[in-house]
């Protein structure tokens, strides 16, 4: 039942610049139109959980709601989304091992972990068993990092690495056991 982060930062570790901005991430050419393993990832994926921020920027986008699956709003103090994402996205809350044994008791059980805080806490419970970060050829020298501050080191092992379009680097790691962090 793995919980899967699949994000993009700048060579500096920002998800989103100093105003929240993401127009950064359109900076590399994609004349083709690639989704560089997108679609694959979603594919394999029963739900996203997201942060409110993430949630109330995706609203923000322009166009058709961007997802196919079922997505699960982290918020403490919402009680309800906006009618037009009845059916697409719905609020949870809780202590986070708690949302996902919830969401993994209802039959989902491969999550998509989106968002900076929503990421972060994640780790910080030792609750994401892999990362796909693809990097950016860009320094935003400030913005919303993807990560903060540990209790403790948490190891994770590489998997694999492409680089797409000559410019952006996308790594997949894989958790190691708990067993294999105290030797790092």
């Amino acid at each position: 039942m793995p919980n899967i982060v699949y994000i993009a930062t700048s060579i500096d570790g920002y998800i989103a610049d100093r105003n929240g901005g993401l127009a950064w991430l359109e900076m590399v050419p994609n004349p083709d139109g690639l989704d560089f393993g997108w679609a694959e990832f979603m594919a394999d994926i029963d739900g996203i959980v997201m942060g409110r921020n993430t949630f109330e920027t995706v609203c923000g986008f322009d166009g058709e709601w961007p997802y196919t699956k079922p997505v699960f709003v982290l918020s403490n103090s919402l009680d309800s989304l906006p009618e037009a994402y009845d059916g697409k996205a719905q609020p949870i809350s809780g202590p986070l091992p708690d949302v996902v044994k919830d969401l993994n008791s209802r039959g989902y059980e491969t999550l998509y972990i989106d968002g900076g805080i929503t990421v972060q806490g994640f780790l910080q419970q030792d609750l994401i068993d892999e990362m796909v970060i693809t990097v950016l050829p860009v320094l935003l020298g400030g913005g919303t990092p993807l990560f903060s501050n540990l209790e403790e080191h948490m190891a994770f092992e590489h998997v694999s690495t492409r680089i797409l379009l000559d410019a952006m680097v996308q790594t997949r790691y894989r958790r190691r056991s708990r067993a294999a962090n105290h030797s790092v």
